[in-house]
């Protein structure tokens, strides 16, 4: 299927535009200095809310031959050298392979060797640069299951999606809604978990991912925008006889969800969320960002500034702002009233982890926190997957079917 191509970018501005926006702003500096921190405050702004392609930010020093199948010599840092399961994804994302167990470390060479457990396309042993990710299996057939390909009609066209049966259906269905910058292969590490408690898995894409038409300014909502294509597949799964949906978000698919909880006319469908590393509070997470690319404090306001303010729509495209303080579920905690289960690492370098613990703190009655440690971002599942599936499982059972088994409780839809 041909993928939509996002509208051509109309809102390439000179530096002194920059400077005048900053001005406008009210900060007292000098020209030159609010210039510089205005083009900054631009720069910032447009990078979260414009889809880009990955970058191979990874070295691959070596592919080699051994005794037991091929292994890969990669920088050690804090992503390679934890253990779990993970892809490698290469040749700009044409190449995907499946890596597995570290086989030797090398602190003082600063190289670690994994075992390749698989290579799903293109020819790894030619590779010398690519990025690392939690997604580790490409599709449902990796996994053992059909790859069964619906699509899903949303605004702009369809939307692709996998629908993967449960043997045993519950009426109750899994909607698995990934993150920001990947595609709908981030929620195959959930099926397992739902097809064992009866839940058939609906996979989707959405605007801006890829896959799915783009929007029509061609932005990231960060959740404002996107629930309606969750939405729209809600509609479908009701379609198809669901009686109502589990949501699964990871990362900004959990700003998604909470989104959809909120506003979405099948509301009161959504039994409940199971949230990976998500985004709590967008305002907390692009501080955050701003500190990490060592963004001044006022430049990174700024950029906030101009991503939910409509004067900001000439520097970030956006064709509507984005209102990052109704995102903000720690302030809203006491509405958020359908169970919510947190999956979140203490060492998250993109999302903070703060928000998620603070909302289940001030919300105990509905949200349900379980901390994980050393797994990065959403990578929960890849550093220990069965203490992510059993979390899981034994909270759905407890929260969705009522401690019994799906299969038991609920006749076929």
């Amino acid at each position: 299927m041909p993928l939509s191509s996002p509208p051509a970018e109309a809102d390439r501005q000179s530096w002194l535009r920059w400077a005048v926006l900053g001005l406008g702003s009210g900060v007292a500096v000098s020209s030159v200095i609010a210039g510089a921190a205005s083009a900054l405050a631009a720069h910032f702004a447009k990078e979260v809310v414009t889809p880009r392609k990955r970058d191979e930010n990874l070295e691959i020093f070596a592919v080699v031959q051994t005794g037991g199948g091929l292994e890969v010599i990669l920088p050690a840092n804090e992503d390679t050298t934890v253990d779990g399961t993970y892809s490698l994804y290469f040749d700009e994302g044409r190449g995907h392979a499946r890596i597995g167990a570290i086989r030797s470390f090398v602190p003082r060479e600063g190289t670690v060797q994994r075992e390749v457990e698989a290579v799903y396309s293109g020819d790894i042993r030619t590779a010398i640069r690519g990025w690392w990710s939690g997604a580790a299996y490409p599709t449902p057939s990796a996994l053992g299951f059909a790859d069964e390909h619906v699509d899903v009609p949303v605004t702009g066209g369809t939307a692709p999606a996998w629908l993967v049966r449960a043997e045993n259906p519950a009426a109750t269905w899994a909607i698995m809604v990934h993150g920001r910058g990947v595609q709908r292969s981030e929620g195959l590490r959930a099926v397992h978990t739902a097809r064992e408690l009866g839940m058939t898995s609906l996979l989707v894409s959405y605007r801006n991912d890829g896959e799915a038409p783009f929007a029509a300014d061609g932005k990231y909502g960060l959740g404002m925008t996107e629930w309606q294509d969750i939405e729209s597949a809600m509609e479908y799964a009701f379609d198809q006889g669901a009686q109502d949906v589990v949501l699964f978000g990871w990362s900004m698919g959990g700003a998604i969800c909470l989104q959809a909880a909120d506003v979405s006319g099948y509301r009161s469908r959504i039994r409940a969320l199971v949230l990976d590393g998500p985004v709590i509070d967008w305002m907390n997470v692009l501080t955050h960002q701003a500190e990490l690319n060592r963004i001044p404090a006022p430049a990174g306001r700024l950029g906030q500034w101009l991503i939910s303010n409509s004067f900001g729509r000439i520097v970030t495209g956006l064709s509507t702002p984005v209102d990052l303080k109704s995102m903000d579920w720690v302030s809203r905690a006491d509405q958020v009233t359908i169970p919510v289960l947190i999956l979140h690492s203490e060492d998250d370098e993109f999302v903070p982890v703060g928000p998620s613990a603070e909302l289940a703190e001030r919300n105990p009655g509905f949200v349900t926190f379980e901390r994980f440690y050393r797994a990065r971002h959403t990578k929960e599942w890849n550093v220990d997957p069965a203490r992510w599936h059993s979390v899981t499982a034994d909270w759905l059972l407890r929260e969705v079917f009522g401690r019994v088994e799906p299969k038991r409780a609920l006749s076929r839809p």
